[in-house]
């Protein structure tokens, strides 16, 4: 999920850096699957230019694990790119794996760092742009509590944790569903223990258009969406309860638990990463700009979030056609739909082909189960075949 949006003609009534607010931390983490993208992008990101959504830096940090040459990432909002900058500090300065987990607000246990965080900050304030340091200035206690936990979004499923869940399920119950089994048995147990009549009725309550709107996302993302909210993530939710590991999956760990715990991390955190992205931060570029401002030069990959679903389909033809004029042929994008149908242009057919059986085989697997779609298009006139096998980067 994103806030960096086309806004290069502000004028336009339905831009939408005029219907939102983007001066606050909407996401304190990214709520999309980066092994799905880097798996969609690994063939054509080594040693090449990557254009990555910044929201809070979760996944433009995972992009490095590809081993590209640079990944610019772009936001319109100044506090999520504050959050990909203390993340960046974060993991140049703590060279312990467990320690950056505990700075950030994850892991499992006792909260051991809480009192030494804001002495982190202070100490490595000056790493930061000035519009950072300025932001977690006057958002110290931000800090204290961990930023992963600092944005609307989070706020938004603790409150759901918190004042909703235990009306549904025992922590017995919560407890049982993370617990590893087959498909089979993960079925059997949400058919004959999770989906209670409470729990279809609470969950079409507080996520609907409107509670989300309000209290999770913003009303205005919604506006290109038809039809029922709840009963389409409802739809979703199952797929992931039922179809996928739900032991392993850090999306449903910090929804349920509040936190990502040792064996359901999402991409960027993992052990077995921590040293390859320390040593390429210097690749990383955040960039406070609209998306297609921040398309400088010869592009190789792009991870464009769900930036489409908030455009009319009028500004979403003209914000990918801008975006392919900057790419390589043989380039890929990949993309989400959570709610509102985006996809490749009609107009642009020639030019870009969509790789739906890749999209699609990654989709099935994708834990951050929200998205009704996967896009995965690639730029005509590369030297590989359009058609690829599926596969990628490993997870």
């Amino acid at each position: 999920m994103s806030a960096a949006l086309d806004s290069t003609d502000t004028a336009r009534p339905a831009a939408i850096a005029g219907r939102a607010a983007f001066d606050f931390i909407r996401y304190a983490s990214v709520w999309e699957d980066a092994d799905v993208l880097c798996e969609a992008l690994a063939p054509v990101a080594r040693g090449g230019r990557v254009l990555s959504i910044a929201s809070a830096g979760d996944n433009a940090l995972a992009l490095l694990t590809l081993d590209p040459a640079e990944v610019v990432a772009a936001d319109l909002s100044a506090a999520q790119i504050a959050c990909l900058e203390l993340r960046i500090v974060a993991f140049r300065q703590i060279g312990e794996h467990d320690r950056l987990l505990m700075f950030l607000g994850a892991g499992s246990g006792p909260d051991v760092m809480r009192p030494e965080r804001l002495a982190f900050y202070d100490a490595h304030r000056g790493e930061l742009s000035g519009e950072s340091a300025a932001f977690w200035d006057a958002h110290r206690d931000s800090i204290v509590r961990g930023v992963i936990h600092a944005g609307k979004f989070e706020r938004y499923f603790h409150l759901f944790r918190r004042r909703v869940l235990p009306w549904i399920h025992s922590s017995r119950t919560i407890a049982g569903l993370l617990e590893p089994r087959t498909n089979d048995e993960r079925d059997r147990f949400y058919r004959t223990r999770w989906n209670t009549w409470r729990w279809r009725s609470l969950f079409r309550v507080f996520f609907s258009r409107w509670v989300m709107g309000r209290l999770g996302r913003d009303p205005a993302f919604f506006a290109q969406v038809e039809g029922s909210v709840s009963d389409r993530i409802l739809a979703r939710t199952r797929h992931a309860l039922t179809r996928l590991p739900t032991e392993s999956n850090p999306y449903l760990a910090y929804i349920l638990t509040g936190t990502f715990p040792p064996e359901a991390l999402p991409r960027y955190l993992r052990p077995e990463h921590h040293a390859t992205i320390r040593d390429r931060l210097d690749r990383i570029r955040p960039v406070r700009a609209p998306i297609e401002a921040a398309a400088e030069g010869p592009l190789d990959a792009m991870n464009l979030s769900d930036v489409f679903e908030y455009m009319t389909p009028a500004e979403h033809e003209r914000s990918y056609a801008a975006l392919i004029e900057r790419a390589r042929p043989g380039a890929r994008l990949a993309y989400w739909n959570m709610l509102a149908p985006r996809a490749r242009p009609a107009s642009l057919a020639i030019r870009v082909h969509a790789l739906e059986p890749l999209a699609g085989e990654l989709h099935l697997r994708d834990r951050a189960w929200f998205y009704s779609r996967f896009h995965v298009d690639e730029v005509a006139g590369g030297s590989a075949p359009i058609a690829r096998d599926l596969g990628g980067a490993s997870t």
